[in-house]
């Protein structure tokens, strides 16, 4: 992302500032970006104003630093996959680690959804040029893996925007599927199930076996 979002994977060391990252995605989802303010996120990282303002020069600022540790996280598992890997332990891997996140860390999900419905005010730099880059690096990748004849012909593209939107549903229609499901919370149990059928359906879909089928086979 720009200059501006200093989060990368590693480099937070410090207890505040992961306390600021964490304290700012609460405040923005519940108060939304005009509402929320550089004290509010203080009060509830429990730090003085002025460490906030230390890290983060401004609230824009924290703002693309929470998205962007959100969007590095999710991709996290993807991110480094190549044309010699195997497609189904690659993508298995994929949807449950997207799963693992949409379940642990929902506030995080409904955070990039209510920017994106937003048209992306703060983020549209990014999608246009890292995130669209990220995009057709994996989809090289798989088109590779079409050709070899180990996957499915499919529309790359569409293959990343399911795995993104099917995972992230749990997280983002949270309430109405705990009503229809008629639960109140999601269980350890329902993260496992989850986990299961989409990566069964998406992976069988494709022309895969799951890797959990190869074990037991």
């Amino acid at each position: 992302m720009s200059e501006a979002l200093r989060y990368k994977p590693g480099r937070i060391r410090d207890e505040n500032q992961q306390s600021i990252l964490a304290a700012a995605e609460q405040e923005f989802v519940r108060q939304g970006y005009r509402g929320a303010t550089m004290q509010g996120i203080a009060d509830r990282a429990g730090l003085p104003k002025a460490n906030v303002h230390y890290y983060f020069k401004n609230k824009a600022n924290l703002y693309r630093s929470v998205l962007d540790r959100i969007v590095t996280l999710w991709n996290a598992a993807f991110s480094e996959i190549s044309a010699d890997d195997d497609p189904a332990i690659a993508l298995d891997r994929f949807v449950r680690e997207k799963v693992r996140l949409s379940f642990a860390q929902p506030r995080a999900s409904k955070l990039f959804a209510m920017e994106i419905i937003s048209g992306a005010p703060h983020l549209g730099d990014y999608l246009r040029d890292e995130l669209r880059g990220w995009v057709d690096a994996r989809v090289a990748v798989i088109d590779t893996w079409i050709a070899q004849g180990r996957l499915t012909p499919c529309e790359p593209r569409r293959l990343i925007y399911l795995i993104w939107s099917a995972t992230q549903h749990y997280a983002d229609f949270e309430t109405q599927v705990l009503a229809l499901d008629d639960k109140i919370e999601y269980s350890a149990q329902d993260v496992n199930d989850v986990a299961e059928f989409l990566s069964r359906t998406i992976l069988t879909g494709c022309g895969l076996t799951p890797p959990a089928d190869r074990a037991h086979g």
